[in-house]
């Protein structure tokens, strides 16, 4: 009997110790707090989102999110920067429908942002890209990095050199590269003379989820107000030959504008409304006007007004 009542109190501990082990093994997750390592720096993730250009299904350089540190604007630019290679550490966490673009097997050997200018050095593998993507790979480091809060432009090295030309076609590129270096780009040129460009963000979809691609269109008339163009783009019909698309009402007018300090009055005519019952403006006109000339001025709000009566305010910073 005793022997009995033995076997059965182990077996009551061996169970109870069971069940601390297991629970012990649990990962406990305090506010939903991811801890990663790489390089000797250390990120906390808390569900925070950055934005970052990559590869889509077209291939376009398109904008979309990924989970990212809250931290500093180097770091962040480093971890971005992870995102953006191929078969990197953060490959597990690029969206569907998207790619990343920088070869495998390149890293960062060093990174350092002094008066707005974020100074990237990347090791040699960064020149295996295909001649089909190299202008590509440019746009979206310059598009991703000078998203972040501090960074204006971005110099590229490669083993401490400084990267003067595209590695294979030879395009020569600036020791300094901001959003002016253009993004999937659209020449719709009749000389090379009075160029001028401006970019215009439309949208587009994968698996019913829509996300923004922005077009640098090259032209030869520089004298035109680049406001009304922008606006006048988005109410035409879209891109031919894509699935690139514009959900500003092609009815919708600008009637008059106002650029005073860092705030930009847009005044359009009901048309703009996708309801006029309701005076809802739809999401994707906000975004498409705000990225659209936000890209283009130095502002922090685009106030949407209709016969003159404030309808909506972006903030700049809330959709960067």
């Amino acid at each position: 009997m005793l022997k009995k009542m033995s076997i059965r109190k182990i077996m009551i501990a061996s169970f109870a110790l069971f069940i601390l082990l297991v629970l012990y093994l649990i990962p406990v997750h305090e506010e939903d707090n991811i801890e990663m390592k790489d390089g000797g720096i250390e990120y906390i993730y808390a569900n925070n989102s950055s934005v970052i250009y990559l590869l889509d299904s077209d291939d376009y350089v398109a904008r979309t999110t990924i989970t990212s540190c809250d931290c500093d604007a180097v770091s962040k630019a480093t971890d971005l920067i992870l995102g953006l290679i191929i078969d990197g550490n953060k490959s597990s966490i690029i969206p569907n429908g998207f790619r990343s673009i920088i070869p495998t097997g390149t890293s960062i050997l060093d990174i350092n942002l002094e008066n707005g200018i974020l100074t990237i050095d990347f090791s040699k593998e960064l020149l295996d890209i295909n001649e089909k993507y190299e202008e590509k790979m440019i746009e979206a480091l310059v598009y991703t990095l000078t998203n972040i809060k501090g960074i204006d432009k971005i110099a590229i090295k490669v083993e401490g050199e400084p990267l003067n030309e595209l590695p294979n076609s030879k395009k020569k590129l600036p020791p300094y590269l901001d959003k002016e270096y253009g993004i999937n780009k659209s020449y719709e040129l009749t000389s090379m003379k009075d160029i001028d460009s401006f970019t215009v963000y439309y949208v587009n979809s994968y698996n019913d989820n829509k996300y923004y691609v922005p077009v640098t269109k090259y032209i030869n008339n520089s004298s035109q107000d680049k406001i009304k163009v922008i606006i006048e783009e988005l109410t035409s019909a879209p891109i031919y030959e894509t699935n690139l698309m514009s959900y500003l009402n092609v009815n919708a007018k600008l009637l008059n504008y106002e650029l005073e300090d860092d705030v930009l009055k847009l005044n359009f005519n009901e048309q703009i409304f996708n309801d006029i019952n309701t005076n809802n403006i739809l999401e994707e006109v906000i975004y498409t006007v705000s990225l659209s000339l936000s890209d283009m001025l130095d502002v922090n709000e685009i106030v949407f007004y209709v016969e003159d009566d404030e309808v909506y305010k972006s903030i700049i910073e809330d959709i960067m």
